[in-house]
C-alpha cells in the first residue's frame, strides 16, 4: 500500500487457538522505515498496524550547507557522525557532487567518458566517519568509498551514549571540530556533552521532519476498528492494552497531537459522513490507554513526566522491541 494511503496499514490475526487476542502494536516509524519491525513483530503473531508519526523531507541545500562540506574535505574535522540513514545518502549525494565539481574544469578525460570515470572514482575520506546505527552503516558501505585510511566506524549501542563512549568521540578535546549530518533537531545529548568539553560542533541538516498529512485520519479509522474489535461478548475476549513503538521525541509530540484531536473530534456532535460515528458510544482513548516502548534516556524522560507505562530501549533493532514487549507483557 502506499505512503499516501489515509488507512493504517494493519494486519489482522485471527484468534489463537486459546481464545486469546493477539497484541496490538502500533508502529509509528517513518514509512521507509517501518517495515523491518513490522515484519519482525507480524512473525511473532502481533498485529502491527503502521501509523507513521514522522515524514522526512529533504531540505535544501545551502551555501553555508556547501561550505561546511568543503571545509570537512579540506580536512578542518576531527570526525563525521552521521545520524540516519536519510542524513548518509543526502549528504553522499552532495559530496560526490563536489567531487565532480573539482573535474569540470579537468582536460584528461574526454567529455563522453568523464562521467564514467568520476563516477568509478573512489570517495576519499578526510576524517574518521561514524554511523549510528546497523542501516546508517549499511547505506555507507554501499558507498564508492575509500576505507584505505578511515573505515565507518559504530558505536557499540546506537544511541547517544554510545557514541560518546566509542574512542574517535572520547579523545577530542577543547578545539577540536567535529562535523555532524542530520535532520532538523534531535541527539542533543552528544552535542552539548562535547560543546561543554569545548569541541566546536557544526551541522548540516540535510532533511526535516513533518507530521504526515494522512496521520490523523490513519488514528481515526485505527481506533473505530479497535472500539468495534474490542467489544466484549461471550466468546470474545477483551484486546489488551495496545503498545506504541515511539524513537524520537518529534514522533511522540505527534502522537500526543493526535490522540488529543481524536478526542476532541469524538466530543463534536456527530455528522452523518464522519469516520468516527459508529463509534461515539465509546470513551475516546487516552495516552495512558496505550504502553510504550521508547528509545533512549531523553524519550523516557519525556513519557515519564506523563506518567505514562513505557519500556525503554537503547536501539531499534526488531530483536530489541520485540524482547521488551514480551519481557515485559
Amino acid at each position: 500500500m502506499s505512503s499516501t494511503s489515509t488507512k493504517a496499514r494493519s494486519t489482522h490475526k485471527n484468534q489463537s487457538t486459546d481464545g486469546s487476542v493477539p497484541k496490538i502494536v502500533i508502529n509509528t516509524r517513518p514509512i521507509a522505515r517501518a517495515a523491518p519491525l513490522t515484519n519482525h513483530l507480524r512473525a511473532a503473531g502481533f498485529t502491527v498496524v503502521e501509523i507513521p508519526m514522522l515524514t522526512l523531507r529533504p531540505r535544501p541545500t545551502t551555501g553555508d550547507d556547501l561550505a561546511l562540506m568543503r571545509a570537512w574535505l579540506a580536512g578542518e574535522y576531527k570526525a563525521l557522525v552521521i545520524i540516519s540513514p536519510t542524513a548518509a545518502t543526502s549528504g553522499l549525494n552532495v559530496w560526490q557532487s563536489l567531487v565532480h565539481s573539482e573535474h569540470d574544469d579537468s582536460s584528461y578525460a574526454q567529455p563522453d567518458n568523464k562521467a564514467a570515470n568520476i563516477a568509478s572514482e573512489a570517495l576519499v575520506a578526510p576524517s574518521q566517519i561514524i554511523a549510528v546505527g546497523q542501516a546508517t552503516a549499511t547505506a555507507l558501505t554501499q558507498a564508492n568509498i575509500d576505507a584505505a585510511n578511515y573505515q565507518v566506524r559504530q558505536p557499540e549501542v546506537a544511541n547517544n551514549e554510545g557514541m560518546l563512549a566509542m574512542p574517535e568521540i572520547e579523545r577530542l578535546q577543547a578545539g577540536d571540530k567535529l562535523l555532524i549530518w542530520r535532520g532538523l533537531g534531535g541527539r542533543r545529548l552528544l552535542v552539548d556533552t562535547l560543546q561543554a568539553r569545548g569541541v566546536h560542533i557544526d551541522s548540516i541538516a540535510w532533511y526535516k521532519r513533518t507530521m504526515p498529512t494522512e496521520a490523523m485520519t490513519q488514528y481515526q479509522q485505527w481506533q473505530k476498528d479497535f472500539f468495534v474489535c474490542n467489544q466484549t461478548t461471550n466468546t470474545t475476549p477483551k484486546q489488551a492494552k495496545p503498545i506504541v513503538v515511539v524513537s524520537s521525541g518529534a514522533a511522540f509530540e505527534h502522537w500526543t497531537s493526535i490522540v488529543q484531536g481524536a478526542r476532541e473530534k469524538m466530543s463534536e456532535p456527530k455528522r452523518s459522513n464522519d469516520i468516527m460515528t459508529d463509534a461515539r458510544d465509546n470513551l475516546p482513548l487516552t495516552l495512558a490507554d496505550f504502553s510504550y516502548v521508547v528509545l533512549g534516556e531523553r524519550l523516557a524522560n519525556m513519557v515519564a513526566a506523563q506518567r505514562l507505562s513505557y519500556w525503554r530501549v537503547e536501539d531499534l533493532a526488531p530483536d530489541t522491541i520485540l524482547s521488551a514487549i514480551t519481557t515485559n507483557t
